[in-house]
């Protein structure tokens, strides 16, 4: 995402927002023995991939989408997007992209500035951006507010064109952009999924513009999409 921001009157309530941040296809495979034959499919998962009972009973019940996040390492920036359908009793992988998370890795204990992402589940209800509403079903704020500000090098300037709220420390049914803070400044805030600027970010979760538009016209609220997001490890705890 940015580096440091001054936060100042000039810059008003979106730079206190920013300081908190960038389908699958079967194949037949065949027996050696009987190239004629199929080998059967394997069984869609009923638990999402990857996420042990620490986390996986933090998903709401209703929740029929999960975008999960695997942080490739507790201390990497690198991550794996991953978008699951429930379909039934089963998790069915319906995209996936190449994501940045926290230039410093990932935390169970996230703080205002530690360079890190949260490790947790957290619901996704508020969208908006600089660029026009793609078609989302989740509220969406369109403003000028989301721009950058100029003196940011040019790689990060299409950051938040796009933008979905992680609900960490955040009120929903607000603004992405909405500053506020419930469990206090400490804890920190603003963490989104945004679009990628190639590189880790303070805190927020990045991808491709193609993965966010994507994200927006298949995330629905009546299927309570929530995030799933951490490294690998802690995800199977």
């Amino acid at each position: 995402m940015r580096g440091t921001v001054t936060r100042t009157a000039a810059a008003g309530a979106l730079l206190a927002a920013l300081a908190g941040c960038a389908s699958t296809q079967s194949h037949d495979s065949h027996d050696s023995a009987d190239a004629g034959t199929k080998k059967p499919a394997a069984a869609a998962p009923t638990t999402v991939p990857g996420v042990g009972p620490s986390l996986r009973e933090r998903i709401p019940a209703g929740s029929r989408q999960v975008v999960a996040v695997y942080g490739e390492g507790r201390n990497s920036p690198d991550a794996t997007v991953v978008l699951y359908i429930k379909q039934g009793r089963t998790w069915q992988k319906e995209s996936s992209w190449p994501a940045h998370n926290a230039r410093k890795g990932w935390t169970t204990d996230h703080h205002e500035d530690d360079g890190r992402s949260p490790v947790g589940v957290f619901t996704l209800t508020d969208a908006g951006g600089v660029l026009k509403n793609p078609g989302t079903k989740l509220p969406y704020t369109r403003s000028s507010a989301f721009e950058t500000p100029s003196w940011w090098q040019k790689p990060y300037r299409h950051d938040f064109d796009y933008v979905i709220a992680i609900d960490y420390n955040r009120i929903k049914g607000t603004s992405p952009s909405d500053p506020t803070r419930p469990e206090g400044e400490r804890k920190g805030g603003s963490i989104w999924l945004h679009m990628d600027h190639g590189s880790g970010t303070s805190a927020c979760v990045s991808l491709s513009k193609a993965g966010m538009e994507h994200l927006l016209k298949t995330l629905d609220p009546a299927a309570h999409p929530v995030v799933v997001m951490g490294d690998r490890a802690e995800l199977a705890a």
